[in-house]
C-alpha cells in the first residue's frame, strides 16, 4: 500500500494522465510521465510528481532509487504540508523495508505518526501508516504485535478507506499463517483478493494471488499454488516489477526443488535473487541463498553451500534480525548432520551453532500472546531445533551440556500471574479447526516433551508466561548453559532468560 499517487492530480493534466497509467497496472509508462511532470510542473505539482516517481520506482523493485527520490522529494516540502508531507515519510519507509532497513523505516513512520497526530488527519495516510507499521513488525516476526496492527489498521480501513481493506485483511493473513492458524490465514487472504477484485486493482490482485500461492507451497499444496504464480508472474513481469518478480521465481524454485528437479530449482533461485539483487532487496536475496545453499550441501558442493550461508547471515546480523540469524544458524547445523562423523572438528562447530540457536528459538514462544501459537512455533520450530541440540550434545560426549539441556527444559513455566489477572484468557474454541503439515502430524514422542509438560498446559489454556528463569545446577550450584545463553543473547540481540535464578 502506497501513499502518494493521485494527490493534486486533478490540477496537472500529466499527474492524471500518470495516475490513470498506474491504475491501468501500466508502471513504466506512469514512471515516464511523472518524470515529465517533475521536469515541466513548479511547486506543490511538481514535489507531487516527484513523490509519485519515487511511489512508482519502488513498484517496479528499485528501492533504493526510491529512497532517494523520496529523500529528494522531502527535503524540498514543507513540514506542515498536511498530505504531502507524511505521504512521502510513508513511501520512504515502505522502500527501506524492501531495503532490509528496518530501523530506518521505524524512524521514518515515527515521523509520519507525529506529522499525522493532529485531529482531522486524513484519514487515508493514517491507515497507510498503520499498515506499514504491521509490515515492519512482520518482517522482525513480532507475530503479536502484527496481529494487533493488522486488526487496527482493518478497522481504519473500515472507517476512512474501504477500498484499501484488501492490505490489512493480507497483513492479518500473513500474520495468522506464521502463527500456525493456516486455515484462518487463507481465509483471510481470500477475502483479501475479493476486496481487490471488487475495486479492480489488478496489482493488490497480483499481489494476493501471490501470496496465497507462497500460502500454498509452504503447506505442500503445490498445485493449488501453480496456477495463482502463474497468474501473478504474468503480471509482474509485464509491468517490470523487478522484486515481486523474484518473489514468484523463488517459489517457482521452491516448488522444483521439492519435486526432485534441482538443476530447474537453482536456475530459478539464480533467476530470482538477480532480481532481488538488482531491486536492492537485500533481505530477499539472503532468504534465497538458504535455499542455494541447502542445495549446494545435497549436491555435495560443500564450499559453495558454506559461502551462500555466509552471505546471508552477513545480510541478517547486519539489519539487526536476530531471529532470522538464530533460524539459519539452526539451518546451518542441520546441514552439517552428514558430516560430523567424516569432518575432524565440524562436531564442535556444529554445536556451537545448535545450541545457542536453540535456546534463541526457544524464547520465542514466550512473546507469543495465544497457547495455539505458541504450541504451533513448539511444535514446527523449537522441538526439532532442540532435538538436534540434545543429539549433537550426545555425539560429542559433553555430558555435562546434555545433563544442562535436561534440566532447562524440565523447568517448567513460570505464569505471569499480573498479567493474567489484569487480562484474563479468553475462552477456548474448541472447534477451531487446525492442521499441521503432514511431516510434523505424528506427536513427538521423546524426551523433550516431558520437560516441556507444564509450558504445554500453560499453552493450550492461553495463559499469559514470562521467560524463564535460569537454572542452578546441584551440587556445585552452576548455572545450567550459562555460557551458552549469554552467547545466544549475545548472537542474536534477545532475551532469552530472565535475571531471576531458582534451583533445579
Amino acid at each position: 500500500m502506497s501513499a502518494g499517487i493521485d494527490e493534486n492530480a486533478g490540477e496537472s493534466p500529466l499527474l492524471r494522465a500518470g495516475a490513470e497509467a498506474v491504475a491501468r497496472g501500466e508502471l513504466i509508462e506512469g514512471l515516464r510521465i511523472f518524470e515529465q511532470a517533475a521536469e515541466v510542473e513548479q511547486g506543490d505539482l511538481r514535489l507531487c510528481a516527484l513523490v509519485d516517481v519515487a511511489v512508482v520506482t519502488d513498484r517496479l523493485g528499485d528501492h533504493a532509487g526510491a529512497a532517494a527520490r523520496f529523500r529528494e522529494a522531502l527535503a524540498q516540502m514543507r513540514e506542515d504540508a498536511p498530505r504531502m508531507h507524511p505521504g512521502a515519510l510513508i513511501g520512504l519507509s515502505q522502500a527501506l523495508q524492501s531495503l532490509g532497513d528496518l530501523d530506518g523505516a521505524q524512524a521514518a513512520l515515527e515521523q509520519a505518526r507525529e506529522a499525522l497526530g493532529y485531529e482531522g488527519a486524513p484519514g487515508d495516510l493514517r491507515l497507510a501508516c498503520l499498515v506499514s507499521s504491521t509490515a515492519i513488525a512482520l518482517h522482525r516476526q513480532q507475530w503479536w504485535r502484527a496481529l494487533e496492527l493488522a486488526g487496527e489498521s482493518l478497522d481504519a480501513a473500515r472507517r476512512f478507506g474501504p477500498e484499501q481493506a484488501g492490505h490489512p485483511l493480507m497483513n492479518l493473513a500473513a500474520a495468522h499463517f506464521e502463527t500456525g492458524r493456516w486455515e484462518l490465514a487463507q481465509d483471510f487472504a481470500g477475502q483479501a483478493l475479493a476486496a481487490f477484485e471488487a475495486v479492480a486493482d489488478p496489482g493488490g490482485v497480483a499481489e494476493t494471488q501471490q501470496n496465497l500461492a507462497l500460502m500454498h507451497t509452504r503447506t505442500g499444496a503445490f498445485d493449488e499454488a501453480e496456477p495463482l504464480l502463474a497468474a501473478s508472474q504474468e503480471y509482474f513481469e509485464a509491468a517490470g516489477m523487478a522484486h515481486r518478480a523474484g518473489i514468484g521465481l523463488k517459489v517457482m524454485g521452491f516448488i522444483a526443488e521439492r519435486r526432485g528437479r534441482t538443476g530447474a530449482a537453482d536456475d530459478q533461485y539464480r533467476a530470482a535473487l538477480h532480481r532481488f539483487e538488482e531491486s536492492h532487496a537485500v533481505v530477499e536475496a539472503a532468504d534465497v541463498r538458504l535455499r542455494l545453499a541447502t542445495n549446494a550441501f545435497a549436491a555435495g558442493r560443500y564450499e559453495d553451500g558454506e559461502s551462500e550461508l555466509a552471505a546471508a547471515r552477513g545480510t541478517y546480523a547486519a539489519r539487526g534480525l536476530g531471529l532470522h540469524c538464530a533460524q539459519l544458524d539452526y539451518w546451518h547445523a542441520g546441514l552439517l548432520e552428514p558430516l560430523v562423523a567424516h569432518v575432524p572438528g565440524l562436531l564442535a562447530r556444529a554445536v556451537d551453532l545448535a545450541v545457542p540457536a536453540a535456546l534463541a528459538l526457544d524464547a520465542v514462544r514466550y512473546e507469543l500472546p495465544d497457547g495455539t501459537q505458541r504450541d504451533t512455533w513448539n511444535r514446527r520450530i523449537v522441538n526439532p531445533a532442540l532435538r538436534l541440540a540434545f543429539r549433537y550434545a550426545y555425539l560429542a560426549g559433553d555430558a555435562r551440556l546434555v545433563a544442562d539441556l535436561i534440566e532447562n527444559q524440565c523447568a517448567g513455566t513460570i505464569l505471569d500471574i499480573d498479567r493474567l489477572a489484569a487480562d484474563p484468557p479468553a475462552p477456548l474454541d474448541l472447534f477451531e479447526s487446525f492442521d499441521p503439515p503432514s511431516d510434523s502430524a505424528a506427536a513427538v514422542q521423546d524426551a523433550l516433551q516431558l520437560g516441556t509438560a507444564l509450558a504445554a498446559v500453560a499453552a493450550g489454556a492461553g495463559l499469559p508466561v514470562t521467560p524463564p528463569p535460569r537454572i542452578a545446577v546441584r551440587p556445585d550450584g552452576h548455572i545450567a548453559l550459562s555460557a551458552w545463553l549469554d552467547a545466544a543473547e549475545q548472537r542474536y540481540g534477545r532475551r532469552v532468560r530472565t535475571d531471576r535464578v531458582i534451583p533445579a
